[in-house]
C-alpha cells in the first residue's frame, strides 16, 4: 500500500502523542520500579504512578497518566500552528516571532492540568528559557538557545519539521538546527536536527528502520553519532524490547550526561560537551531497530526503558508513524489519548500536511529560478 503525505503526517503526529501519553505516567523511573508498581510491563495505557496526583512529588500537580499527553505534544502542536501562520520554513526568528507569544498569550486546555492554561505554565524550566531569552532579554534568536541546559526540549517537539521537509532528510536537519538555536545548543540542538531528519527519512518511499537510523548516522555530528552508533551495534542483537532494555541503557551510558540516577543527576549534567548526547534520541532509534519498525514495540520498548521515557516514546512513536502510517498506531490507545486529552490529534496533522504541499511547490519554483540564474551565470564568459 503506497502511502500518502497526509497518512504519513498523521502518524507522525498521532504517533508522537500516543507514545507521549503511554509514556507519562512511568517517566523518571526504572525498568525494576516499573514492574513493581504495575506488576509488570507497560502494555498500553495507565494511570498515575501515584492515586493522588495532586500533591505527590516529584511529579505534582501533574496529571501524568489515563492518556494525557505531556509537554511534548503541547510543545509539538504549537510548532504546528507556527507553520500554518508562516506557511514556509521556519528559522530561529519564528520561534522569537511566532512559538513565544504563542506559549504566553492563548489558553488552551492542558490535560495535565485538567484545566484551560497558558502553555507557558506547563512548561519546564528548559523550555521557560526560551520566553525569558526571546521575550525578555531580547536576545539574537539564532543565538538564544546557548546557556541553557543541554537537554531533549528542543528535540521532542521537531517531528513537524520532518513532515514539512518529507524526504529530504538533509535539508530536516538544516531547518531543525536552525529554529532549536533558539532553544538548546550542543547535543541538545544537534538532536534536533538529526530527530527531524529521522522522521523525513521515515516518509521516503520503502524506507525502513535501518535505513532511518542509517540516515541518521550520515548526518548526525560527535557525541550524538557515536552514541547512535552504539545504540545500533547493541540493537542488532535484540528483536524484543524487554531483553533490549539493559544493553541499551549500557550502551547510551558512556555518552549521557545525566548519570545512573535519573533523579539525582551528575555534576555534570547537561552541560555542553563536543563528547555527550542526550539520551532519549538514541535509545528511540534503538528501540526503532529492536522492532524492526514496528510502533507497538517500538514505543512500549521505549515507555518501560523508564527515565525521560515520555520523550522516547514521543520520538520512537513519531518515527515509526512517519514510517507506517496512522494504520500503524493502535486505534484504541489513538482514541483514548484524543479524548482524555481533549485535543484533536488529527487535525494539526492534516494542517502540517497542507503547509508541506505548499512548502514543496515554493521550494520548486525557488530551485527553477536558482537554475535559471545559475544557467545564465555560468554562460556569461
Amino acid at each position: 500500500m503506497t502511502l500518502t503525505l497526509e497518512d504519513r503526517a498523521r502518524g507522525t503526529l498521532v504517533g508522537a502523542a500516543v507514545g507521549d501519553a503511554l509514556g507519562g505516567p512511568v517517566e523518571g523511573w526504572t525498568p525494576d520500579q516499573i514492574v513493581e508498581r504495575h506488576g509488570g510491563r507497560v502494555h498500553g495505557i495507565v494511570g498515575p504512578w501515584h492515586e493522588n496526583w495532586r500533591t505527590a512529588r516529584p511529579i505534582a500537580p501533574y496529571h501524568k497518566g489515563d492518556g494525557h499527553v505531556t509537554d511534548d505534544t503541547l510543545m509539538t502542536h504549537a510548532l504546528v500552528r507556527v507553520y500554518e501562520t508562516v506557511r514556509d520554513h521556519l528559522d530561529a526568528y519564528a520561534i522569537a516571532e511566532h512559538l513565544v507569544p504563542d506559549l504566553m498569550s492563548t489558553p488552551r486546555w492542558i490535560p495535565e492540568l485538567e484545566a484551560e492554561a497558558l502553555p507557558l505554565q506547563r512548561i519546564f524550566l528548559a523550555e521557560k528559557w526560551i520566553v525569558t531569552r526571546l521575550h525578555y532579554a531580547h536576545v539574537d534568536p539564532r543565538e538564544a538557545g546557548s546557556g541553557n541546559i543541554v537537554n531533549c526540549g528542543a528535540a521532542m517537539y521537531m517531528a513537524p519539521v520532518g513532515i514539512a521537509n518529507a524526504g529530504n532528510p538533509a535539508g530536516a536537519y538544516t531547518e531543525a538546527l536552525d529554529i532549536a538555536g533558539a532553544h538548546q545548543s550542543s547535543y541538545g540542538r544537534e538532536a534536533a536536527g538529526v530527530f527531524a531528519a529521522a522522521v523525513a527519512a521515515a516518509c521516503v518511499p520503502g524506507a525502513t528502520a535501518a535505513s532511518v537510523v542509517d540516515t541518521a548516522l550520515s548526518l548526525a555530528k560527535d557525541g550524538t553519532r557515536a552514541a547512535i552508533a552504539a545504540v545500533r551495534e547493541v540493537a542488532s542483537a535484540h528483536r524484543d524490547f524487554e531483553s533490549a532494555l539493559a544493553p541499551l541503557r549500557a550502551a547510551v551510558d558512556p555518552y549521557d550526561s545525566v548519570g545512573p540516577d535519573y533523579r539525582a543527576p551528575s555534576l555534570d549534567a547537561r552541560r555542553p560537551s563536543r563528547l555527550h548526547a542526550i539520551e532519549e534520541l538514541p535509545v528511540a532509534l534503538g528501540m526503532l531497530l529492536v522492532a524492526d519498525g514496528r510502533y507497538e514495540t517500538a514505543v512500549l520498548g521505549a515507555v518501560n526503558y523508564g527515565r525521560d521515557c515520555d520523550s522516547i516514546a514521543t520520538m520512537a512513536g513519531a518515527i515509526a508513524g512517519a514510517l507506517g502510517g496512522e494504520a500503524a498506531v493502535p486505534a484504541p490507545w489513538a482514541k483514548q489519548v484524543a479524548e482524555a486529552s481533549r485535543l484533536d490529534l488529527h487535525a494539526p496533522a492534516v494542517a502540517l500536511a497542507a503547509v508541506a504541499r505548499e512548502i514543496f511547490a515554493l521550494d520548486r519554483s525557488r530551485r527553477r529560478s536558482h537554475e535559471s540564474a545559475f544557467t545564465a551565470i555560468a554562460a556569461d564568459r
